[in-house]
């Protein structure tokens, strides 16, 4: 057996309605006075309303942050940790998207212990103590409340990591209810996102181990069997809270086995076009699953068991390509764009978006098969 290390978020509450509670789970981290970070687009829809009649009911004060910004610069972020500096919050509870947890995840640290954001980009250089976190998902996605990283939009429009197992928060909270609202198109987005998560842990060259797979492989079998449901008919509990836990247990997959070369190219998308993150993994996420298989196709053929149950194959390699075939057939269906030209990329634009792509090494170590600069430029023209 090989030798791996395990971490992850301690304390996972799972269940429709679990909002309500937030503000005694809160209580009982010690918060007096919690910063909800959180978009104005939430709360317009009247998503906090329950969370914060909790929050009354448990005596806990509450600050609203909703500046939250879609792929987070270092200008927004270090805004809502002065923002809860003056407040006085004494916790943290990220509610809402990928964006808006990572942004707490940051609040906590830098409210805690003041850093300078742009020397703590990398692994292991924030340091705590940090305050009380509680992460609440209110799409299907990131899995950002069961990682230690948080990703920020530099000044050059380049993605940054803050990798510390600090970042971890202290619960998270599903609750399904709070995704039914979301549009067909953010659910595919998010949906396809967290495929990726399970299927880059699955294959990653690095840290790849026993709990990692089980949590790939569970995760993608939830997420593939119920992402055409949750479309379909978004009023679906059963399938948003099955997308939901699918996303939690691909974000413990790729916290502790990292993403890798669909991550890596799918970062420029978001820096310089503001690409939705888990679009900007779709649209790249055939090509290099196609690119990965001379290197990965046991893999794939394994996975392919997973969400092609029933299916029999006469080798790893036919097994392999049906795989592919599903993933892409998959995101073919979705409601979204399905071209590069649709998000604003030009041919001109393709060595700029291979050069940064380039730059993403800490991931692109993972990817089961080395991707040069001109496997890159390959990889974004075949979905121009």
């Amino acid at each position: 057996m090989s030798n791996f290390t395990f971490e992850t978020t301690p304390r996972i509450v799972c269940e429709l309605g679990a909002a309500a509670r937030l503000g005694a789970l809160a209580a009982e981290l010690g918060m007096r006075h919690t910063m909800i970070v959180t978009d104005k687009g939430l709360v317009q829809a009247g998503m906090l309303e329950r969370a914060l009649a909790g929050f009354a009911a448990a005596g806990v004060a509450t600050t609203v942050f909703t500046d939250v910004l879609a792929d987070p610069p270092e200008a927004s972020v270090l805004a809502a940790a002065e923002a809860a500096r003056a407040a006085g919050a004494d916790g943290i509870v990220g509610f809402g998207g990928g964006s808006s947890m990572d942004t707490a995840k940051l609040v906590a640290l830098l409210a805690g212990t003041p850093q300078a954001l742009p020397e703590i980009y990398g692994i292991g250089l924030a340091r705590g103590p940090r305050l009380p976190l509680i992460q609440v998902p209110t799409t299907a996605g990131t899995g950002s409340e069961v990682t230690a990283i948080a990703i920020v939009t530099t000044p050059s429009q380049e993605k940054k990591g803050v990798v510390s197992p600090v970042l971890y928060p202290d619960i998270a909270l599903l609750d399904g209810e709070l995704t039914v609202g979301l549009p067909p198109a953010v659910t595919a987005m998010t949906g396809i996102d967290a495929m990726v998560h399970a299927i880059e842990a699955y294959t990653s060259r690095h840290k790849k181990n026993p709990l990692s797979d089980s949590l790939a492989i569970k995760a993608l079998e939830l997420l593939y069997a119920n992402i055409r449901r949750v479309i379909a008919d978004g009023r679906d509990l059963e399938a948003r809270a099955a997308m939901l836990q699918g996303s939690l247990l691909a974000g413990m997959a790729f916290a502790n086995a990292p993403v890798a070369a669909v991550h890596a190219l799918a970062y420029p998308l978001g820096g310089h076009y503001h690409v939705p993150h888990g679009l900007s993994n779709a649209l790249v996420l055939a090509p290099v699953l196609a690119f990965n298989l001379e290197a990965a196709a046991g893999l794939y053929a394994e996975l392919a068991e997973v969400i092609l149950p029933g299916r029999r194959f006469g080798s790893a390699e036919e097994g392999a390509r049906a795989f592919l075939d599903a993933i892409a057939t998959l995101v073919a269906d979705m409601p979204f764009a399905q071209r590069l030209s649709e998000v604003g990329v030009s041919e001109a634009d393709l060595p700029m978006l291979a050069r940064d792509a380039m730059n993403v090494q800490r991931l692109l170590i993972n990817n089961p098969r080395e991707v040069s600069e001109a496997d890159a430029h390959a990889i974004y023209a075949a979905v121009l």
